[in-house]
């Protein structure tokens, strides 16, 4: 799979991935290397980022019950309230011991491939996106790696945002998001045999490359 088609009719999202060729091989390799040195019966948690007026929607639960069902078996998945209800936020111990991110944005609207994250979200995947796997949670396409989508920094300055905007033709099937899955799939889980695989951005241009912040 190229990293980018040419886009039909001058659309610009009419493609697969906005990742290079050279950035998914790096990707995947990256992700390929966390799986194979997880230890066996280590815990896999993954932080969902979400700003407070989507944790305190109604369809919450529902949301984390999906994401929950598109990640790999035993994933421990935590939140703002799941891990600072009795501590302050204090993201960057967190951090370190997180082996995933889902960033939850504000959508433009219902169904649409573009998203918002506010600026604690923004940051919070600044400071994994080139270590950990990161996913975007989308209601129409399920989990898209962050890899896979076009980035915009957004006003205001002192507090700016990220849109996160999810290419049209982005499948399941994704080579990336096979090995993001890949990465965060716990080892040792009282089985004997591993469970079948379910089937313009400074920030991203060189993912998990020497020197990428």
């Amino acid at each position: 799979m190229q990293a980018t088609q040419k886009p039909r009719n001058d659309d610009f999202l009419d493609v697969e991935t906005f990742a290079s060729a050279g950035q998914q091989d790096r990707y995947v390799a990256a992700m390929h290397r966390i799986a194979t040195e997880r230890r066996p019966g280590n815990p896999v948690r993954v932080y969902v980022s979400a700003a407070p007026k989507t944790v305190n929607d109604s369809n919450w639960e529902r949301w984390l019950k999906s994401i929950t069902e598109d990640l790999p078996d035993g994933v421990e998945l935590l939140h703002y309230r799941s891990a600072f209800e009795e501590s302050r936020y204090d993201w960057d111990t967190l951090a370190g011991r997180l082996d995933g991110l889902v960033v939850i944005g504000r959508p433009k609207r219902l169904g649409s491939r573009v998203h918002v994250l506010g600026p604690v979200a923004r940051l919070e995947l600044r400071s994994l996106v080139a270590q950990k796997p990161v996913l975007l949670f989308t209601h129409n396409l399920g989990l898209v790696p962050v890899i896979d989508c076009m980035s915009q920094v957004m006003p205001p300055a002192d507090a700016p945002r990220l849109k996160l905007i999810a290419p049209k033709r982005w499948n399941r099937d994704s080579r990336t998001l096979h090995a993001a899955l890949d990465a965060l799939r716990p080892t040792g889980l009282d089985r004997q045999e591993p469970e079948p695989r379910r089937s313009t951005q400074a920030h991203l241009e060189a993912p998990f490359a020497v020197g990428a912040s």
